[in-house]
């Protein structure tokens, strides 16, 4: 009798969680943008350790090109851009299962992800970089041969390493930063692969910048899009057409001057 009571009260239980997470249920997903100013919010994903294009400042606020670009699409639409921080590796997994609208966050349009998601742009050519510690006498891509190299993982930087012929491994970590530390430190890896414009970023804003060669040449070259779900076919050709906008009146060549130093918008 007193298992059956328990049992009883095990199940009463699970029917008031139930409740109780069903009226915590999120908010049906967007698929125009007019769902989005109802909302009043415009959800972006992104990882918060990429400069230039998304990091934390001394005060840990976010900021960069994406974050920027993020609120003047917000403001298009007359609503707020809040930012979820998510581990690049599931990004696209965290999109596709409704955590937020679009992704920007640096993230490569690659005949790959174009199978899971639908881009917006491209706003902005990349490519992947070699960097080395200044005192490594490593001079080219070829001179990696038994070389240990570090990428993010789940990058187009972790697929570009694996295919440099001879090294000896693909140490993989979480964020950019950590990976270029681990290089300044010496002993677990002998290069980085990552993208040219935050290695450069990265690098000029370093006291220890003088410690630090990007070799010559890149390793693939890459554009980089907005994300948006398969299936929001509308959704994607709305962001499109304020992106177009925002290239149109100048907004990108500046947002471009501002954290490159130079236009990559200008005809």
């Amino acid at each position: 009798m007193k298992k059956t009571k328990k049992i009883a009260a095990l199940v009463m239980m699970v029917a008031v969680a139930a409740g109780v997470f069903a009226g915590c249920s999120s908010a049906p997903k967007a698929t125009t943008v007019d769902d989005i100013k109802k909302a009043g919010v415009l959800k972006v994903g992104l990882s918060d350790d990429f400069p230039p294009f998304e990091y934390r400042d001394d005060q840990n606020n976010l900021i960069g090109f994406d974050i920027d670009l993020s609120n003047k699409i917000a403001a298009k639409l007359g609503v707020k851009a809040e930012f979820l921080p998510t581990e690049f590796s599931g990004i696209i997994l965290a999109l596709n299962s409704d955590k937020f609208d679009m992704i920007v966050s640096g993230l490569s349009v690659t005949d790959e992800r174009k199978q899971q998601v639908n881009f917006v742009g491209p706003y902005l050519m990349s490519g992947q970089a070699v960097i080395v510690r200044a005192d490594s006498g490593i001079n080219s891509v070829a001179e990696l041969q038994g070389k240990v190299v570090g990428a993010q993982l789940g990058s187009t930087g972790e697929a570009a390493a694996k295919k440099i012929e001879g090294t000896k491994e693909v140490k993989t970590y979480d964020k950019v930063t950590e990976e270029l530390q681990d290089l300044l430190i010496g002993g677990r890896i002998d290069a980085v692969v990552t993208d040219k414009p935050v290695a450069g970023y990265y690098i000029s804003k370093s006291a220890s910048a003088d410690q630090y060669r990007i070799l010559d040449g890149l390793l693939t070259e890459e554009p980089m899009g907005m994300a948006l779900e398969k299936d929001e076919t509308q959704l994607t050709a709305d962001m499109q057409k304020i992106y177009d906008g925002l290239v149109a009146d100048g907004t990108m060549s500046e947002l471009s001057m501002k954290w490159f130093k130079y236009d990559a918008y200008a005809k």
